[in-house]
């Protein structure tokens, strides 16, 4: 999608304009500071939101980027900031809707399940590139065993939440074949794959997800951690999820769930060792 491309390559531009690598170590309110460096005169402010977690607001001279305060971790805060710059420098004549949960969550080729789709599914590709550069995220990441641990220490050292960080870790083909489910009020609302994993998912879009799948029990525990980290990645049958062919055999798969109990979503991530 050129669109997501350009998002990306906006956020690297923003990067050297700044004359920075990363901005790991940045407080993001004074990264929104110095954006006067690159031409960009905006403040960034954290206060209690209604129904949103996050919003900018363009003025004549200067755009506020407010960011709300009742988010619990600082990491999903850093995302909504860098969201919100993502649309400070590519939407700033658009008519843009208040950001939730829901629009941090989408991907390539899902985007059509919002309304203002592309402009979040850009914001949020700007948001990640900006956060977890391409290039130092594959060295971290590439040629090591993926795992639910492997995510972890890619969320500590990006600071970013295990969500946005599975999220990037699947637009690369040169890492572990995945298969994502995205589960919102117990029901599939979307999936996306690495063209790598050769399998078909069953018809779930809508439907609750399979009864013998870790999501399903999720669900049951009403998204309460069911696992702890070193029993994140369940055992399942490649069947659980997926059609087989009358060539197929049931081989072993691994399932690992991240729920949101006060959103009531489950991001599902399912791989073949």
């Amino acid at each position: 999608m050129r669109s997501v491309n350009n998002a990306r390559l906006q956020a690297r531009k923003l990067l050297d304009d700044c004359g920075l690598d990363e901005i790991t170590d940045l407080d993001m309110d004074l990264f929104v500071a110095g954006l006067v460096v690159a031409g960009h005169d905006a403040i960034l402010i954290e206060e209690e939101l209604s129904n949103c977690d996050g919003k900018i607001v363009f003025g004549n001279n200067k755009a506020v980027i407010k960011v709300n305060s009742k988010i619990q971790f600082q990491e999903r805060k850093r995302f909504v900031a860098a969201h919100e710059i993502g649309h400070l420098l590519m939407h700033r004549n658009m008519q843009l809707p208040d950001d939730t949960f829901t629009n941090f969550n989408i991907i390539e080729g899902t985007e059509n399940t919002l309304k203002n789709g592309r402009q979040e599914l850009e914001a949020n590709e700007f948001a990640s590139e900006l956060l977890m550069p391409e290039n130092l995220f594959l060295k971290e990441a590439k040629g090591k065993k993926f795992s639910p641990l492997l995510i972890k220490q890619l969320s500590e050292r990006f600071k970013t939440s295990l969500t946005a960080t599975i999220f990037r870790y699947l637009q690369f083909e040169q890492l572990h074949p995945l298969c994502l489910v995205f589960i919102e009020n117990g029901k599939v609302k979307y999936w996306k794959k690495s063209n790598d994993l050769k399998v078909w998912l069953g018809d779930y879009t809508k439907l609750a997800p399979p009864s013998d799948s870790v999501a399903a029990e999720y669900i049951q525990k009403d998204y309460e951690f069911v696992y702890k980290l070193e029993e994140k990645a369940q055992n399942i049958n490649k069947s659980t999820w997926f059609n087989l062919s009358e060539y197929d055999e049931d081989t072993d798969f691994y399932e690992y769930c991240i729920p949101t109990r006060r959103y009531k979503t489950i991001l599902s991530i399912i791989w073949e060792n």
